[in-house]
């Protein structure tokens, strides 16, 4: 297969960007944030280490990606999650989740809200049911109370004349002074709800839904100023993801550029100071792998 003109252009940028240095150790870990980006394909499932210790699994991957990231918490040496955040029931987003559920203790749920009608959806339901997990229902602005040395704020959660994807939970992280957006699949008509509520500025940004065109706006990318754009999406998607103007857009705020399809596993480590992108695989073998 190819490699598209728009992905070489992602690849070269980020391989440039590999080794920049920050003031933070690759090794040390102890009172770190912890960001981890999981490599599942289309769809999004993000693990957060908390600095006082707690993990928190944003979502779980399309169908199948459970044993991923089953065997990535058993890497990390995490048998417990201590908070399961979904974000919304399409299906890339809580594919995963009923493996999950299966296999790994999960003591709460925060959930979106959003009902929906699929099978996958009802597996979701199920297991936390039958491993009677306490759910809550996340309310807009509310702060997620999970680590002392922590803020996440809800910035989006459901509402009765939203998608499933405007109904997606999305997060603001602040450890000191260091903020992440985590977008999930909001919409323009969500972004332009937090410019007009929210202090949005971030280092680092989690694109919403993979790229799409539905979302990533010129403004509020500015707004957002992130130093750090990080997008989730297969190479052989069918959705076209990451469209041209998002790319276009991250290029105009001067951001730097990583993706789960280019680097595999991506995870940002901060001090509350400063931070380090530190990803699983070198990008140019991705693109030898995507050539010819």
């Amino acid at each position: 297969m190819r490699c598209p003109k728009r992905l070489n252009s992602i690849l070269i940028i980020t391989a440039q960007l590999l080794f920049i240095c920050l003031p933070i150790s690759a090794t040390a870990t102890e009172g770190l944030l912890k960001v981890h980006f999981l490599d599942v394909g289309q769809g999004d499932s993000i693990l957060i280490n908390t600095p006082s210790g707690k993990n928190v699994l944003i979502d779980g991957g399309p169908p199948g990606s459970g044993k991923k990231i089953i065997a990535y918490l058993k890497e990390k040496e995490i048998d417990s999650i201590d908070l399961l955040i979904t974000t919304h029931p399409d299906i890339d987003h809580i594919g995963g989740l009923p493996q999950v559920l299966k296999k790994v203790k999960v003591k709460q749920v925060l959930d979106s809200g959003k009902l929906h009608t699929t099978r996958t959806y009802a597996k979701y339901i199920q297991q936390i049911i039958k491993h009677d997990i306490p759910v809550r229902l996340a309310e807009k602005n509310e702060l997620v109370r999970i680590d002392p040395l922590l803020t996440i704020r809800v910035l989006n959660t459901y509402g009765k004349s939203k998608n499933n994807n405007q109904s997606s939970i999305a997060l603001k992280v602040t450890y000191n002074e260091v903020d992440l957006l985590l977008m999930s699949d909001v919409e323009t008509e969500q972004e332009k709800d937090f410019l007009e509520t929210y202090d949005v500025k971030a280092e680092i940004i989690k694109v919403a839904h993979h790229g799409s065109n539905t979302s990533s706006s010129l403004d509020f990318l500015k707004a957002v100023s992130p130093e750090t754009a990080i997008l989730t999406y297969s190479i052989e998607n069918d959705y076209g993801h990451p469209v041209d103007r998002v790319i276009r857009n991250l290029y105009k705020v001067k951001s730097h550029i990583y993706s789960t399809a280019v680097f595999g596993d991506l995870e940002i480590r901060s001090d509350g100071e400063s931070y380090l992108v530190l990803p699983s695989r070198e990008p140019l073998s991705n693109i030898r792998k995507s050539a010819g």
